[in-house]
């Protein structure tokens, strides 16, 4: 996989701004969910949760990536 995700372009620190967006991303949409739902703290949570998860996995990757680069 790690071959194959090199051999179209991605690099380590493609997949390492990735993972940092996501941080940012998890926060932003669980800001706006609070305030523009009106399903409550639970939902925004959920949300904030769900996409924060994206970031473990893309530094993994990245991780993967840079030491099939070396």
């Amino acid at each position: 996989m790690l071959k194959q995700l090199h051999h179209m372009g991605l690099r380590a620190e493609h997949l390492y701004i990735a993972g940092a967006a996501s941080i940012g991303l998890s926060f932003l949409s669980w800001m706006l969910s609070k305030q523009m739902e009106n399903a409550g703290i639970d939902r925004a949570d959920r949300w904030g949760i769900f996409i924060g998860e994206w970031a473990p996995t893309f530094i993994a990757l990245g991780n993967g990536l840079r030491t099939y680069e070396k």
